[in-house]
């Protein structure tokens, strides 16, 4: 009876191992891949946004627009005859933010890197398709737009787009009965509108990466993402906890 009884105990535990034994197999992602895999879906969006800006015409999220209302103001500035300003301020803070985003690439792709193995473990497995991304972005928005005012500042110096947008906010401020005049720099804008464009870009891709397995381009993608997926399955239908 005492043979029969340590058989199942012993057919029991290798059907149903522990999870210390199914990491040490490696069938479990250990933490430290948990946190690389989802490293890799941020870097991989951030990618994809660095590529959105080397063709603005394929994507007006990339495009400059007027702070405010812009059309009004595109119109209103266009209806005083200066269709050509308009057109050069434009392009040349168009082609600024896609040189400051060229340049920058290494502050976001460090920012990345800072995320920490824990927090890595407990975002990768829940509903929310977008968790890294809101981990990414609440703990790294005010310092990365820090780092990036300056370079904005020096693109637009560059292109000279801070001459131009001088001479468009000077002659619209002047318009009788403006209710919001235009502000005089638009580093801070403009950074703040890249920023949130690259958010907007990574958790995008975040999406994809969690419910397409076609879009995890690495091998650690597959294996932790998938491991997620199951896990999820496990929990949803109350069948046990990592």
């Amino acid at each position: 009876m005492k043979i029969r009884v340590l058989s199942f105990v012993f057919a029991f535990l290798f059907i149903l191992p522990s999870c210390s034994v199914l990491k040490n197999l490696g069938i479990i992602p250990s933490d430290l891949e948990m946190s690389e895999g989802l490293k890799q879906a941020l870097t991989q969006g951030l990618f994809r946004s660095f590529d959105a800006f080397n063709d603005p015409n394929a994507n007006p999220l990339v495009r400059f627009a007027f702070p405010g209302d812009a059309a009004k103001i595109e119109k209103t500035l266009r209806d005083i005859g200066l269709d050509k300003v308009v057109d050069q301020v434009t392009g040349k803070f168009t082609r600024a933010m896609g040189s400051a985003v060229t340049v920058s690439k290494p502050i976001f792709l460090d920012a990345v890197k800072n995320m920490s193995i824990r927090d890595a473990v407990n975002i990768l497995v829940t509903d929310n398709n977008h968790a890294a991304t809101e981990y990414f972005k609440s703990n790294m928005k005010p310092a990365l737009i820090e780092a990036f005012r300056p370079i904005v500042d020096s693109t637009i110096k560059v292109e000279g787009g801070d001459k131009d947008w001088k001479q468009v906010a000077d002659t619209y401020n002047k318009i009788p009965f403006i209710k919001s005049p235009l502000e005089n720099n638009l580093t801070d804008f403009i950074s703040a509108r890249v920023v949130d464009f690259m958010f907007l870009s990574v958790a995008n891709e975040e999406e994809q990466i969690r419910t397409k397995y076609e879009l995890r381009k690495t091998d650690l993608m597959k294996k932790v993402f998938g491991y997620a997926e199951q896990e999820l399955k496990r929990r949803s239908q109350g069948t046990g906890n990592r």
